[in-house]
């Protein structure tokens, strides 16, 4: 199979040296990325800004902004068998990215940033897939978490969602819930994010191989 897998943060400048991000550190894309390499598979890994070594034999393609991201994605969508979109793409961007350093103005108290939505890369590709691929998404929550997971997996038409908390940013573990159709809900005890990086992928194959 094709595996096309996101990692990582986005930033979003404000200017030249000043960027809206998160502290995702990309160790559950790598790491899905790497253990589909392992099982065999052809990998595509988009990747965000992260400190992390490019898995071997894995076409690593680095973007930063939620756009470059999107526009990655879709160019090698059609191409692919299973997407893994565990990037936390940032929602929003400044509506205006000025041309030079923001100075401080000591006559101000504060100052106002227009904020206006990234593309809804998930969202795209559930429109845009054929019955053959298999899309999956991540949710973060920190509260009623399977509802907003359920409604994702609804709205941007997932085949399974990973629902996991905010402390797996920057965490070497995770704890996660997946859901699918066929299983509903499964709760994964937490386990590195390596080993869960290889039962992430041989799940996808399981589901792929159910589909044919």
């Amino acid at each position: 199979m094709h595996i096309l897998v996101t990692a990582g943060p986005t930033r979003e400048y404000i200017d030249p040296v000043r960027f809206i991000s998160n502290s995702s550190t990309g160790q559950m894309g790598y790491a899905i990325a790497r253990a589909a390499k392992k099982r065999g598979h052809r990998v595509t890994l988009i990747s965000g800004p992260v400190n992390l070594d490019p898995p071997k034999g894995v076409r690593v393609i680095s973007v930063v902004s939620a756009d470059e991201m999107y526009r990655e994605a879709l160019k090698v969508f059609s191409k692919v068998d299973v997407v893994v979109m565990s990037a936390a793409v940032g929602d929003y961007k400044p509506k205006i990215k000025s041309r030079y350093k923001i100075k401080k103005d000591r006559n101000e108290t504060a100052i106002t940033l227009e904020l206006v939505p990234n593309p809804d890369i998930l969202a795209q590709l559930g429109r845009r897939k054929k019955d053959h691929q298999l899309l999956i998404g991540f949710a973060l929550e920190d509260r009623a978490g399977r509802d907003h997971a359920l409604l994702k997996f609804s709205k941007k038409n997932l085949d399974v969602i990973v629902l996991n908390s905010p402390t797996a940013l920057g965490s070497s573990t995770n704890n996660v819930q997946v859901y699918t159709r066929e299983y509903e809900w499964q709760r994964w005890p937490e386990t590195t994010k390596t080993s869960l990086g290889a039962k992430l992928v041989k799940f996808a194959e399981q589901l792929v191989a159910m589909q044919k």
